[in-house]
């Protein structure tokens, strides 16, 4: 071997890896070692440009991308690393989103083809790492395709609906979505099911029966051997007249004694680990999806970072061989061999439009149990992964056997019916039970009966109910109703809850998602004009138009010429007619008595104001805090509504040379003004963030029940919610424009406020 060859021989490979998310480049670089080089994009590194459609609908949509004023930096770094790398991986997530941001890295990317790699994984572990490396491919173009067509779609209807509702409400911070919009419409609807419905009377009667001293419930269930409604008192009476003779006997008619196998649910979807987090937790769906984040990207475990969790956006069902031989292992070593079924539990997703064939969520390492590595996690981390590591072992084990009993008692012409149910063996229920009500062991509440026993009646108590309206949705409920329609994949519905709460159209009450006044008329607008777009069957067969294009079964630009024109002839008619819309609110003006209407300032805080403006300047918050300083009106003196402190009176606010002050009308009585940002506090839900000085005269920002509730920001807060991890965005002024960016410090979310405005 001569020298050359030997120099050759021992030069190593350079290799640059490009992740999405910094967050996981110590996981990945400590499995791939010093040949290796990580670096992330931090998401999309380009976009349709902002104040422009982006497309040329006369050259087959096709469309323009600019770099990301912000990433330009990055594009640079990433471009001098990849010019000195023998090998460039593109590591993006493994979703079609990743697809195209693995794609849009490559077109920035100013090396040859053929050192320029895609690899994907759906576990950050050692296995599954250098597994894709070795198997590298090209970039799936119809995937990036089928991203290409939504967002050109998503950008379209936001484009084109928004300025009607802006022409239409006067509010230019309003937008409408392809799928957002849809949203509100079920939140509305829901709304309107509940205010008219009519609750109705019924009756159940419940009897307590004694057989030799032991005492058990029964209720009566049927007249002349059918079903029958209790409708009022009166009838209920009837009954209990009957039961409480001393005349009337009551037999045992059946006893019905009956084992049956429950068997465990798959694993975790994004949907279902949303609802299961939500009523098992407590989190709401961009909490959940902030912690499984980091639980996929990497958790430090003794000095190394370990990715606990399988990607958390999937629709998936399945389970890898590996992780079937793992949960084997662990269960019939920990559990024993009676909890693991005689055949391994394979499942499969009722619904065919399962984006990509990926695993479910489920650990990474199943040997890792929630209490072995609990000192590493923070409280909400380990609750979590204890969640999901329960519902994936649970998934792997043996049915349940549950034994049950129901008893028939024959009184005269009524029947009465008592049952229970006992867990004979617990299986899958050792480690995790899907319905929110456990199996009761109450079979030592019934006495052993046989056909023909007698019993006696010791009391009978008739119980009167009201049927109940339809229950608002919350996170989990929408998630679930969202999912069900088709409408919507496991990356989007974090963001869908979000947005429709950072435009007001939507607020929380008790975990409750209710709309506003401002939303119930958006979608009231956008249902009446535009049909199709707000049809749930039309949005759900664009879903799956998508999932077609990323099959190679449907063309990306006749998709969206298809839509267009129909799309374009009805937008385009209603602008030409649409009309001034006049919000209404159910107060009256309490100085003047006319109707009060829903406004919005040119920050975006919704307030009351009066219909008789400008005789009449009265305006009423909707936070219960005074919002003056945002109001449109350029007036010296206006009414609020507050009452004086001292007198009672109507409060006033006036201009002086020192800056807003409150005056009492009666009494003259002053106080400070207190500039209010509007925005609820996050922290304690109560208080109102208002503008404070500290004691060297900086302005922060901080919660009015102080010293009750402390939190505070440097940063005045705009009333959205960041889109990655749910907490509150802020401004920042620069040289270079003035930006929403994340409240939270670890969060890199950042957007100019004209991107924020536009979406």
């Amino acid at each position: 071997m001569t020298t050359a060859e030997k120099t050759t021989k021992s030069k190593k490979e350079k290799a640059l890896v490009i992740v999405e998310s910094p967050a996981k480049s110590k996981t990945i670089k400590k499995i791939l070692g010093d040949g290796y080089q990580i670096e992330a994009s931090f998401g999309h590194v380009r976009n349709l440009p902002e104040n422009v459609l982006g497309f040329d609908v006369n050259n087959d949509f096709k469309p323009t991308y600019v770099i990301i004023p912000e990433k330009k930096k990055v594009v640079t770094k990433l471009n001098e690393l990849a010019k000195k790398s023998d090998k460039v991986y593109l590591a993006s997530d493994p979703d079609r989103e990743g697809e195209a941001i693995a794609w849009h890295v490559r077109e920035l990317l100013d090396v040859p083809d053929n050192k320029v790699f895609r690899i994907e994984f759906n576990e950050i572990t050692p296995k599954a790492v250098k597994y894709a490396v070795e198997h590298s491919r090209q970039i799936d173009m119809d995937r990036v395709k089928a991203q290409q067509t939504r967002q050109i779609l998503d950008k379209l209807v936001g484009y084109k609906l928004s300025p009607v509702l802006w022409k239409q409400l006067g509010n230019y911070r309003l937008s409408a979505g392809r799928v957002q919009s849809v949203a509100l419409r079920m939140i509305c609807e829901r709304e309107e099911e509940i205010e008219a419905f009519v609750p109705k009377e019924y009756w159940s009667v419940h009897a307590i029966m004694d057989k030799d001293g032991k005492l058990f419930e029964a209720e009566v269930n049927k007249y002349k051997n059918k079903k029958f409604d209790i409708n009022n008192e009166e009838e209920a009476n009837k009954i209990k007249e009957f039961l409480t003779n001393p005349d009337t006997e009551f037999v045992v008619e059946k006893v019905a004694k009956k084992t049956t196998k429950r068997k465990p649910t798959a694993p975790f979807i994004t949907s279902t680990l949303q609802r299961a987090a939500s009523s098992k937790l407590g989190f709401g769906v961009s909490k959940t999806m902030q912690v499984a984040q980091k639980l996929y990207e990497g958790i430090e475990i003794d000095g190394t970072p370990v990715g606990l969790i399988t990607y958390m956006r999937t629709d998936s069902v399945r389970i890898s061989d590996d992780a079937h031989e793992m949960a084997k292992s662990f269960i019939l070593q920990n559990y024993g061999e009676k909890y693991y079924p005689p055949a391994t539990n394979v499942y499969v997703k009722g619904k065919q439009n399962v984006q990509d064939a990926h695993e479910a969520i489920r650990p990474s390492y199943p040997d890792r149990t929630p209490e072995s590595i609990k000192q590493y996690l923070s409280s909400d981390q380990y609750k979590l992964y204890k969640l999901i590591w329960d519902k994936f072992m649970s998934s792997q084990m043996a049915p349940a056997e549950i034994a049950n009993k129901t008893i028939d008692i024959k009184a005269g012409d009524y029947n009465l019916k008592a049952g229970t149910s006992k867990i004979l063996f617990d299986g899958f229920l050792k480690l995790y039970n899907d319905t929110e009500e456990d199996e009761k062991d109450a079979d030592a509440k019934i006495p052993d009966l046989e056909e023909g026993d007698k019993v006696k009646c010791k009391e009978v108590l008739p119980k009167q109910h009201f049927t109940q309206p339809p229950p608002r949705y919350n996170e989990a409920s929408l998630v679930k109703a969202l999912e069900e329609h088709g409408i919507g994949r496991p990356s989007t519905y974090a963001t869908i809850i979000t947005v429709i709460q950072t435009r007001k159209y939507v607020e929380k009450k008790d975990k409750a998602l209710v709309p506003t006044l401002l939303g119930r008329t958006v979608c009231k607008q956008l249902v009446t004009q535009f049909a199709d777009i707000m049809d749930y069957k039309f949005t759900a067969g664009m879903e799956e138009k998508l999932d077609k294009i990323a099959e190679k079964k449907a063309v990306w630009n006749v998709v969206l010429k298809e839509f267009y024109t129909p799309f374009m002839e009805v937008v385009n008619s209603v602008m030409k007619t649409s009309q001034r819309v006049v919000i209404e609110s159910d107060k009256k003006c309490p100085n003047c008595g006319r109707v009060m209407l829903v406004k919005t300032s040119r920050f975006g805080t919704q307030f009351l104001g009066c219909s008789g403006y400008p005789e009449c300047k009265t305006i009423i918050s909707l936070n219960n805090s005074v919002e003056l300083d945002d109001v449109d009106n350029n007036s010296e003196e206006s009414t609020v509504d507050e009452k004086c402190e001292k007198c009672g009176g109507g409060m006033i606010m006036k201009v002086g040379p020192y800056g807003k002050y409150l005056e009492c009308k009666e009494c003259k009585n002053r106080k400070k003004y207190i500039r209010s940002t509007g925005v609820k506090c996050p922290k304690c839900g109560e208080g109102v963030i208002i503008e404070k000085k500290s004691k060297y005269g900086k302005i922060f920002f901080g919660c009015n029940r102080y010293p009750d509730c402390s939190y505070a920001l440097w940063d005045e807060p705009t009333g959205n919610t960041c889109p990655e991890c749910g907490e509150l965005l802020v401004k920042k002024n620069t040289k270079n424009g003035s930006f929403e960016v994340c409240s939270n410090r670890t969060c890199s979310f950042k957007r100019t406020i004209e991107e924020e405005n536009k979406e």
